[in-house]
């Protein structure tokens, strides 16, 4: 598996695409409007929260990039070289700076500006402070366009990169251009590298996988490398050199013979000399590659000579191959793997981990005990089957049961007598617990029986009814007999107890003076009661307009009476066995007493029944002047009557109230309305409604087109 994955790095967006993300979140994610009826702190609150969700999205985001690029100093030294070549360490580094540089002064912005917000005295100026921070913020995006642009390119590239491993088993092709260094790795891996007859057709590393040793082999293609300096060497030479320097595996440098790469052997060896040192610690073969235009024996003496000499002076393995006709290819690739898993054991093994564990290890060599000289144990069976000649071969096999399976053109025919049995030779396997299911029934039906394998002290006890225990005696020498009618006799007396205890509880239930019709009147009230209760609590959790008392209960139409009508409400009490007659004829009254503005009419006939109801007094042989003294005594012996109760209901003294003196009174008063926290319909900072007046801070600040001083005229 590699080591570093650079597909997962997310996308980095744009300068202005950066600030358009920020400010968008924040526009969804915080509230956006302010009523007239917040108080200060709830507007400062409200713009503070703004301005932190906005530094948060942005540290988030740039927190994000920073963690997905990989730091040059944590990775493998062969990425750090590889990224240095291909993106430029110093400039990669100073572009995270910037970010990492961006991020900090993004937190500063808010931490500066939040604090001056708990001091704003207005809504203008919270206003101006969360916009001035927004502003600053962004400004310090913009300024990173450079390098977020160029952070995409990298990530862009180095997502195309391939995800080797530096640290498994590696083989790693070089050497001079179109020298057949991908046609190679096509013939050993699954890779499709691009071939073509003309230099440089790669430019960048090729990873491809093989299978030798039942181990997954990692080999790398690389591009071609020319003669000449270090300083001179371009990008796509100096991918190469970077892998050679770091990489710990097999390298295989390939040579033309045919020369047509278009470079001499000359140069070819010249290229070896020039990058012999950074083959130092490896495993070498040099692959003398399109044999098949020019054979190794046809070649010219002082070619061979030379090639020779690169063999000798580095002590490696001169092979010889054909990509074409294939000659030599896999010895190629079998020689270089033994070359690289000998190279790792013996760096295990010259480990100082090693002795730690050979320390661990112990090797026992048995000495003879006696003279006596042990042959190895053949089995009569394979031993028969060796003296027939039949070892070995199919008929010595022992033959599976296909019993419950399908018969197969392989079987062997069953020869069935007349009683419908196969017959069995005595060559024939013993029967398996599968057959004897199959005979007996089939699954489900049959099961073994485990008594067979029982391990006692005598065999013959296997297949006993109850297996004996100890001194001749057994579960049956502990059992009752008489077990069942002692459990169907404590039955019995337990459904006695049970009988009598429920008619005890049946005769001491008290008689109700209630007949059944008033039972169930009253059964029908506590019902009625129990829904009504039922409604309430569902009517107090819908939100929905209260009607006006003028107005409820009244009839709408000829469908709906309402509950104020006179037959409705007779018919309602008569269900609880009120006379609702005198409760009706005294709202009839009321109604009479009242004209088409609501105002109330004199009351004549029913003040002249009020007062002989009262008083005992007949109206019709008084004067008038008279009547009205007696119906204003009758009116002020009323008020008198309700202030009595009303003193009666509440003290007035401390004394009454339980308190000591005033000061406590008014201390309890006090007490008293600040334990009301309960909402008492009064109107709130969230109603939506404008008032008339403003408060302080809306007077304050700047007014568009118009001076603070004017504000109230």
């Amino acid at each position: 598996m590699p080591v570093y994955n650079f597909k997962k790095m997310g996308a980095i967006p744009s300068a202005n695409d950066f600030i358009d993300i920020v400010l968008t979140r924040t526009q969804r994610k915080t509230p956006t409007v302010i009523h007239p009826g917040y108080k200060i702190t709830r507007i400062r609150s409200f713009y503070i929260r703004k301005i932190k969700f906005t530094q948060q999205t942005i540290n988030e985001r740039l927190s994000a990039i920073l963690t997905d690029f990989p730091r040059l100093d944590d990775v493998h030294p062969f990425y750090a070289d590889l990224c240095n070549t291909l993106y430029d360490r110093d400039h990669y580094k100073l572009a995270l700076g910037q970010l990492n540089t961006a991020r900090s002064l993004v937190d500063a912005i808010a931490r500066d500006l939040i604090r001056m917000v708990k001091y704003a005295d207005s809504l203008y100026r919270c206003k101006c402070l969360k916009r001035a921070a927004l502003g600053r913020m962004c400004t310090v995006l913009k300024r990173q366009k450079a390098s977020l642009a160029y952070l995409e390119e990298v990530r862009k590239h180095m997502s195309r990169l391939p995800a080797l491993d530096p640290n498994t088993r590696t083989l790693l092709l070089t050497g001079l251009p179109n020298v057949g260094k991908s046609s190679f790795m096509n013939k050993i891996t699954r890779a499709n590298v691009d071939v073509q007859p003309y230099a440089f057709t790669t430019k960048s590393l090729f990873v491809g996988h093989c299978d030798y040793r039942y181990l997954r082999w990692q080999v790398i293609d690389t591009p071609g490398i020319l003669d000449h300096p270090l300083e001179e060497r371009n990008t796509i030479e100096m991918q190469a050199i970077t892998a050679l320097a770091h990489l710990t595996c097999t390298v295989l440098y390939f040579a033309d013979i045919s020369e047509q790469c278009g470079y001499t052997i000359e140069q070819q060896c010249n290229l070896f000399h020039s990058i012999k040192p950074l083959f130092a610690n490896k495993q070498l073969i040099i692959v003398v590659n399109k044999v098949d235009i020019v054979s190794w024996d046809s070649l010219d003496p002082e070619k061979k000579l030379m090639l020779n000499s690169l063999a000798e002076s580095s002590n490696c393995t001169l092979m010889t191959m054909s990509n074409t006709s294939e000659k030599g290819v896999s010895e190629v690739k079998a020689a270089a793997c033994d070359k690289l898993l000998a190279a790792r054991v013996d760096s295990r093994i010259s480990n100082k981990k090693v002795e730690s564990l050979m320390n661990r290890i112990q090797v026992f060599y048995p000495k003879p005990r006696d003279n006596v000289r042990r042959e190895a144990f053949i089995p009569d069976s394979v031993q028969k089957a060796i003296e027939d000649g039949t070892f070995f071969k199919e008929d010595h096999k022992p033959k599976r049961s296909t019993t419950g399976y399908a018969q197969t053109i392989h079987d062997d025919v069953v020869v069935i007598n007349e009683d419908n049995v196969p017959m069995m030779d005595a060559t024939a396997n013993k029967k398996t617990a599968r057959d004897l299911m199959w005979e007996n029934g089939g699954p489900g039906v049959w099961a073994p029986d485990y008594r067979e394998q029982y391990d006692l002290k005598n065999s013959e006890w296997k297949f006993d009814e109850v297996p004996q225990i100890v001194d001749g005696k057994n579960i049956a020498d502990y059992y009752d007999p008489d077990i069942e009618a002692k459990l169907a006799a404590l039955e019995k007396e337990e459904q006695q107890l049970m009988d009598e205890f429920e008619a005890g509880a049946f005769g001491q239930e008290e008689e109700s003076d209630l007949d059944s019709e008033e039972e169930a009147a009253v059964e029908a009230i506590r019902d009625h009661i129990k829904i009504a209760r039922i409604k309430s609590q569902t009517n107090r959790s819908q939100n929905k307009p209260v009607m006006p008392r003028e107005v409820r209960g009244r009839s709408k139409d000829k469908h709906d009476l309402g509950t104020r009508n006179a037959s409705v409400i007779s018919k309602a009490m008569d269900k609880f066995g009120i006379d609702a007659s005198k409760l009706i004829e005294r709202g009839r009254k009321r109604e009479r007493s009242v004209d088409s503005n609501g105002r109330r009419r004199r009351e004549t006939a029913a003040d002249d029944e009020m007062i002989q109801d009262d008083f005992g007094i007949e109206t019709e042989n008084i004067s008038k002047g008279q009547a009205k003294k007696l119906k204003k005594e009758r009116d002020g012996s009323r008020k008198r009557e309700a202030s009595l109760a009303r003193s009666h209901s509440r003290p007035r003294s401390p004394s009454q109230l339980g308190l000591k003196n005033e000061d406590a009174a008014t201390a309890a008063k006090k007490k008293e309305k600040l334990g009301r926290t309960s909402w008492q319909g009064m109107a709130g900072e969230g109603d939506h409604r404008k008032n008339v007046s403003l408060v302080k801070w809306m007077n304050t600040g700047k007014r568009r087109g118009q001076k603070t001083s004017t504000i109230g005229r």
